[in-house]
């Protein structure tokens, strides 16, 4: 299946009109139309958003040999929040971090339960670390300490 056809049947799964689906995605009907018809693609931003949306992952949107809606889908959803939270910077750690722990597996046979459980702990520890980093060294509190 195409992006397109992936996003009419994952739009109608959850029982969204484009004119919904744009509206919760901030664009337009036309924009929807647009994207399921001639096959453009949105924005990165967007296309996290639009997965979000249509619980699925953004692997199965973007691969057309892909069949499984939830393949990284908390993936997806780690690198949408690390970037809502801490910009472009924090995206790009989140990113860098899963490639190198997926680098980890390499020729490996861990059962997926395993590597499920494994990246799970990976994405909490990074959020939890990057919070505590922004509590502890914010720059009010910087400037109390050299005082």
């Amino acid at each position: 299946m195409t992006f397109g056809e992936k996003l009419k049947s994952a739009r109608l799964a959850n029982n969204l009109s484009q004119l919904e689906l744009g509206e919760k995605l901030g664009v337009s009907e036309k924009a929807i139309y647009n994207y399921e018809q001639t096959g453009a693609f949105p924005r990165r931003s967007k296309l996290l958003k639009l997965a979000e949306i249509l619980n699925v992952s953004v692997a199965y949107l973007m691969d057309d040999t892909e069949t499984d809606k939830h393949m990284n889908i908390d993936h997806d959803f780690f690198l949408s929040t690390a970037k809502q939270q801490y910009g472009n910077k924090g995206a790009l750690e989140a990113s860098m971090l899963l490639t190198r722990a997926t680098a980890l597996f390499a020729g490996g046979e861990l059962e997926d339960e395993a590597k499920d459980k494994f990246f799970q702990s990976i994405m909490e520890v990074y959020l939890e670390s990057k919070a505590e980093a922004r509590e502890k060294f914010t720059p009010k509190k910087r400037k109390s300490r050299k005082a």
